[in-house]
Parts: C-alpha cells; sequence; structure tokens
C-alpha cells in the first residue's frame, strides 16, 4: 500500500480542515481530521481497507462503534476475516450485549479506529473486548494525532499501529 496515496486521499475528500476545532476529549486543536468525510468515500475507505488488511493478518477484527464500524467491515470483506462490533456501553434493551458479534474465550482480536487523540476510546473498547475474555494487545488506526494515545495505550500494554501520522499528514511536502 501507498501511503502517499492514502494521504493524497483523505486531502482530496476534504477530510483534513483547518480552522477551530472543539474534540472529542474537550481539547480544543486548529485542524481536524472529519472521519465520516473519509469513511463515506469509496476510494478513501478501498484504500483504508487495503491498508489495514496487509496488518491484521487473519486475527478477528473489532470496530468501536460509531467511527470504526465501517473501517471494520470494509476490512472484513477485504480480508475474509470476521469482526465484532464494540459498543461504548452496553445496549440497555434486547441483548443487553457491549460486544456485538461472535466471540471466543482467548479469542485473538486487533482493534480498527478512525482517530487516535488520547486513545481513551481505544482504551475502553479494548478493556471490554478483555472483560469478554479477548486477547487484545493492538490498535490499527487510520490516523494518530500524536497527542498522547500511543503512550496512553502503551500503559495498558496495547500497541498503537497508525497508517498515518499528523506529523504525515500536514506536512507541506507530502
Amino acid at each position: 500500500m501507498n501511503m502517499q496515496a492514502l494521504i493524497d486521499a483523505l486531502r482530496e475528500t476534504d477530510a483534513v480542515r483547518f480552522g477551530e476545532f472543539e474534540l472529542s476529549h474537550g481539547g480544543t486543536s486548529d485542524y481536524y481530521v472529519d472521519k465520516y468525510v473519509f469513511e463515506t468515500d469509496p476510494d478513501a475507505l478501498a484504500l483504508i481497507a487495503e491498508a489495514f488488511a496487509e496488518r491484521v493478518g487473519e486475527t478477528k477484527l473489532a470496530g468501536v462503534a460509531l467511527g470504526a464500524v465501517p473501517l471494520a467491515a470494509v476490512t472484513s470483506v477485504e480480508t475474509g476475516n470476521p469482526y465484532v462490533i464494540v459498543r461504548k456501553q452496553a445496549k440497555e434493551y434486547g441483548t443487553g450485549n457491549q460486544i456485538e458479534g461472535s466471540l471466543a474465550d482467548g479469542e485473538e482480536v486487533v482493534v480498527l479506529e478512525d482517530i487516535a487523540t488520547t486513545g481513551q476510546s481505544a482504551i475502553d473498547a479494548v478493556e471490554a473486548l478483555r472483560e469478554a475474555g479477548a486477547t487484545v494487545d493492538r490498535v490499527l488506526v487510520v490516523v494518530d494525532r500524536e497527542e498522547g494515545a500511543r503512550e496512553n495505550l502503551a500503559e495498558h500494554d496495547i500497541e498503537l499501529d497508525a497508517l498515518v501520522t499528523a506529523s504525515e499528514l500536514l506536512a507541506d511536502d507530502a
């Protein structure tokens, strides 16, 4: 996978915007990477699926609801690997599940995420999967904003693997 092609696709979809933005963790930033823009663009989504497929092997996938579910779905189609969906909290109706899909005790899972800032949503997903009996030690993310996610995940024995870093995405010569 040509990472420059992915960077170009993220830029061409106008997923990278400049201004003043509030981030999900409450901080602010002078740029924003809009996951819903690149996740709804078939060309960008195909490039992400191809790049993730090169890194997941035969491991079960997990997508964090809502943003990473399209990533898990297209990567599942690309690889033939099954996936589960991790809700932010157990639903209060029906089955009451936090993890949707089939998950065997001890099964190795890799979490797919869209954007990593502090990494907290990925940590929460990994903890939910671990509580459900899965073995999880890696999170694959489209963009690492390089704002502490790698270090925060490491504190939970989780490796962060990013397709693109903010430095690469925002570089003038990229």
